[in-house]
């Protein structure tokens, strides 16, 4: 992923510069987007055919600076299109919640039926 959001960042330095307490999500949740949201939020977030983010499998220890997925992700339009997906993000909560990361990836579009796998070790999180 490209980089932190605001409220990622934010979250980081109070805890390492103020000491401030922060309860981590017990799970993250992949988005897919057709516009791109920015380190504050918005973007166009994919909505209807059958979309929800999913939920990002990560059990294993970050190493060398980096996490990444331990299982596939898969998203799969149902009776109507995506659209084009041009960016993703990771959220702490299926729903609402917290936008944490995000990065572009090579334009795709999903029409109905069509599934977009992220493969195992495809998302990579990663600090230096």
């Amino acid at each position: 992923m490209a980089g932190f959001s605001d409220y990622l960042e934010n979250k980081i330095l109070d805890v390492f510069f103020r000491g401030q307490a922060v309860t981590p999500p017990a799970a993250v949740y992949l988005a897919l987007y057709t516009a791109a949201p920015t380190d504050a939020g918005g973007g166009t977030e994919v909505s209807g055919s059958g979309y929800a983010r999913q939920a990002i499998p990560m059990a294993t220890a970050a190493s060398g600076g980096i996490v990444s997925n331990t299982g596939i992700v898969s998203f799969t339009a149902v009776g109507g299109a995506f659209g084009t997906i041009t960016h993703v993000g990771v959220f702490d909560a299926a729903t609402g919640g917290n936008l944490l990361s995000w990065d572009d990836i090579a334009p795709i579009t999903i029409n109905s039926g069509d599934t977009l796998d992220f493969p195992v070790g495809e998302l990579d999180f990663s600090q230096d």
